[in-house]
């Protein structure tokens, strides 16, 4: 796939199984996110891969957060499987420093956009994969449970493996709609 190809038909892939990222596979993935802009050389991400039993693992932490936070039972039911959807999931955090002349904030968007890349990386493998985020990519549970600190902040979710199904590629939306020249 070349990048042009890769640049305008990459989209998230909900349906996901077997097989996940070879090694070899998850190596390139994982370089991939590692070539992102990073102001200072902070590398301040830090990517957590759950499979098999890690999956899990990230399970209990979002049944644990659901229980913590008085959800009903669909709903506790529903979170006990969400990692399930692929079969594999890599957490995204951002580890933040201080430095100063980066802000924290730059940090974020540097962790997001490696997110991005590995998502791009999963794409021009011919795999797919789906970000995502919600209330557990903000639960102080789920931030214990996978071994990170008080000030780190998880970015995304993202799910990765085999489409399921071939999803039809979307319609281009011309970024010049959302442009304007000052």
């Amino acid at each position: 796939m070349d990048a042009s190809e890769l640049l305008l038909t990459r989209q998230s892939t909900p349906r996901l199984t077997l097989p996940a990222p070879s090694e070899s596979q998850l190596d390139f993935i994982l370089n991939a996110a590692a070539r992102v802009p990073d102001h200072a050389a902070l590398t301040p991400w830090e990517f957590i891969i759950a499979t098999g039993d890690g999956l899990d693992k990230l399970a209990e932490a979002f049944v644990e957060d659901a229980i913590a936070k008085n959800k009903d039972g669909a709903y506790i039911a529903k979170a006990k499987v969400m990692p399930h959807r692929a079969p594999m999931v890599i957490t995204v955090a951002t580890k933040q420093h201080e430095h100063p002349k980066v802000p924290v904030l730059e940090q974020h968007i540097a962790a997001g956009c490696a997110t991005m890349a590995m998502q791009q990386a999963a794409f021009s493998l011919g795999l797919g994969a789906v970000w995502r985020t919600g209330s557990f990519a903000f639960s102080d549970i789920v931030n214990k449970a996978l071994g990170l600190n008080a000030d780190d902040q998880i970015v995304g979710f993202l799910y990765i493996g085999t489409p399921a199904v071939k999803a039809p590629v979307k319609p281009l939306k011309p970024g010049r709609q959302f442009t304007r020249y000052l």
